[in-house]
C-alpha cells in the first residue's frame, strides 16, 4: 500500500523526491527511443501525421516544439549511440543531451574527427549529475567553436537577430524577438535595475509579477529614451557592459594584433589600443600604478612560455592534430572565453569586437578565475569590488542557485561586527534566500586554496559535512 505523502517524514520526502525525479528521467529516455522505432516502423498512414511529432502533439499533451524536440532526438541519436546510452541510462537530462547532439551533428569544420569524439565524451561527462551546469557546457562548446570553427556560433551571429512587432485587433502590440548574446546582455542590463518589486507607500507589496514588472520596466526605459533632449536621430549611444576576460586572452588579442598581415596595420593600432587600454583601465582602478596580484603582491606581467607546447594555434588548418591539451579547461569559469554575467560566454574575436565597439570595463582574470587588483577594505563593498566578486562568482555563488549578481548581495564570511574585513577574501556573493540562510542556520562558508567559496552542510543535509563548491566552480573538469 501507498503510503500518502504527509505522512512521510523529512528524509522520506528528499529521497522520494530524488528516486521519481530519475524515474522520470528513464521515462523520458524510453518515450524517445519509442519515438524513434515508431520513426522507422509505423507508416504515415498509420500514424494519420506526416511524422510522430504531429502524432505525438495529437495524441498527448505536449506541445508542438516539444514534441519535435524528441523526435530529433529519437533520429539523431541513432547515429550517436554514447549520447543515447547516457540517455538511457538516466545520466544525463533531455535537454543536456539535444545541447551537446547539436554539437555532434554539426561540429567545427576543422575539429578533427578523433577530436569530435574526445570533444564529445569530455561534453556528455560534465553534463553527468546533479552537478551539471548548462552554462559550463555552452562554455565549452563556444571554445571549440572559438577554436576551430569556420562559422560565428549562434550566440554571436548578428544575422539570426529577428524583432517581430504587430497590433492586435484590441489594439495591443504584440512583440517577439530573438537576438545575439550582446543585444541580450544590453536588454536585460537596462531591465534589471527597473523590475525589483515597489511596494505602495503605505507598506503594501508590489503584487505585479515578473512579466508584468519586466513590460512596466521597458515602457519606463522608452519614457526615458523619447524625453531625452540629446537623443540621437541615428545610431545610438554605446552600451556600457562587464566583460570578463583572462589577462591571457588580452596578451593573447594584442599579440595576434602583432602578427597580423601588414596590410591590416591600421586594425593592428587599434587592436593594440584595445589591449594597452583595458590593462591600463585595470591598473588605474587600483591604488597601485601597475596590475598586482591580490595575494602574492607581486606585479602581473604577461609569461611568454605560459603557451603550453600542447597549443594547436589558430585551430584553422585542416592537419590540426587532435591533441589532449587542446580540449583542456573546456569548463572553467568563463575565464578562456570572454563572459558577459548575464548572457555568459563570449568567444574571444566577439570579445574583440566588442572592446571595440563600446564602452567597456574589463575585469581582468587569473587562470583560476580570480580578479586582479581589486581588493578593498572598507565598511561597505564598494562598486569595484561588487564588479571583481561579479567576476568570481557569476551570481549566487551557494551550490546549486546561480542567481544573477544583479540579485545578489555581498556576504562578510566573518561578520564586519566581528572584526571581519571588506576585502576579497572575506566576501561572497549571495541572493537574499541564501545571505539569510548562511546568518540563520548551521550552514558554513570558506574562501579555499583556490580563492573560490566553499560551502560547508550541516551535519542534517551531509553527516560527513564534505565541502561543496559554488555554483560557479560545481561540475566536472578535465584534468
Amino acid at each position: 500500500m501507498t503510503t500518502e505523502i504527509w505522512q512521510l517524514s523529512e528524509s522520506e520526502l528528499l529521497a522520494d523526491a530524488a528516486t521519481v525525479s530519475h524515474q522520470i528521467q528513464l521515462l523520458e529516455a524510453r518515450r524517445i527511443a519509442l519515438v524513434a522505432e515508431i520513426d522507422t516502423r509505423v507508416s504515415r498512414e498509420k500514424l494519420g501525421f506526416p511524422g510522430p511529432a504531429g502524432w505525438l502533439t495529437s495524441t498527448t499533451l505536449l506541445s508542438p516544439s516539444k514534441a519535435t524536440k524528441i523526435v530529433a532526438l529519437a533520429r539523431g541519436m541513432k547515429n550517436f549511440p554514447d549520447i543515447a546510452d547516457a540517455v538511457n541510462t538516466g545520466s544525463i537530462s533531455i535537454d543536456h543531451a539535444a545541447l551537446i547532439l547539436t554539437f555532434a551533428e554539426t561540429p567545427p569544420k576543422d575539429l578533427p574527427e578523433e577530436g569530435r569524439d574526445m570533444a564529445r565524451t569530455a561534453l556528455i561527462a560534465a553534463a553527468t549529475g546533479p552537478e551539471a551546469r548548462t552554462g559550463r557546457i555552452r562554455a565549452a562548446i563556444t571554445k571549440l567553436e572559438d577554436e576551430f570553427g569556420g562559422k560565428t556560433p549562434p550566440p554571436e551571429n548578428t544575422d539570426r537577430n529577428e524583432l517581430f512587432a504587430s497590433t492586435t485587433l484590441n489594439g495591443r502590440l504584440v512583440a517577439k524577438m530573438d537576438v545575439d548574446a550582446v543585444t541580450g546582455e544590453k536588454l536585460l542590463t537596462a531591465l534589471s535595475p527597473l523590475t525589483e518589486p515597489q511596494p505602495a507607500a503605505d507598506g503594501t507589496p508590489d503584487d505585479r509579477s515578473p512579466a508584468k514588472r519586466r513590460a512596466d520596466a521597458f515602457g519606463h526605459i522608452l519614457d526615458q529614451y523619447l524625453a531625452s533632449s540629446n537623443r540621437p536621430i541615428e545610431g545610438g549611444e554605446r552600451p556600457h557592459l562587464n566583460l570578463h576576460i583572462s589577462l591571457r586572452d588580452l596578451t593573447d588579442l594584442r599579440d595576434s594584433a602583432d602578427t597580423a598581415d601588414t596590410a591590416d596595420t591600421a586594425d593592428t593600432a587599434d587592436a593594440d589600443d584595445i589591449a594597452d587600454d583595458e590593462t591600463a583601465r585595470a591598473a588605474t582602478e587600483s591604488d597601485t600604478v601597475d596590475p598586482v596580484d591580490i595575494n602574492t603582491g607581486h606585479p602581473i606581467t604577461p609569461d611568454a612560455e605560459e603557451k603550453s607546447d600542447d597549443d594547436t594555434g589558430s585551430g584553422c588548418g585542416s592537419d590540426a592534430a587532435p591533441d589532449r591539451g587542446a580540449y583542456r579547461d573546456l569548463f572553467g569559469d568563463g575565464t578562456s572565453v570572454g563572459w558577459l554575467p548575464w548572457m555568459g560566454p563570449l568567444s574571444r574575436n566577439a570579445s574583440r569586437q566588442l572592446a571595440c565597439d563600446c564602452v567597456l570595463t574589463a575585469i581582468v582574470m587569473d587562470e583560476d578565475g580570480n580578479p586582479l587588483n581589486l581588493a578593498r577594505t572598507a565598511r561597505t563593498v564598494t562598486a569595484k569590488q561588487r564588479k571583481a566578486l561579479t567576476a568570481r562568482d557569476h551570481g549566487c555563488a551557494f551550490p546549486g542557485c546561480g542567481k544573477p549578481a544583479a540579485w545578489t548581495e555581498g556576504h562578510h564570511i566573518w561578520h564586519w561586527a566581528d572584526g571581519g574585513p571588506t576585502d576579497m577574501d572575506n566576501l561572497v556573493l549571495l541572493c537574499g534566500f541564501h545571505h539569510r540562510l548562511m546568518h540563520h542556520s548551521d550552514w558554513e562558508v570558506f574562501i579555499g586554496t583556490d580563492n573560490h567559496p566553499w560551502f560547508v552542510p550541516p551535519a542534517t543535509v551531509d553527516p560527513y559535512r564534505q565541502p561543496r563548491q559554488s555554483h560557479a566552480r560545481a561540475g566536472p573538469h578535465i584534468a
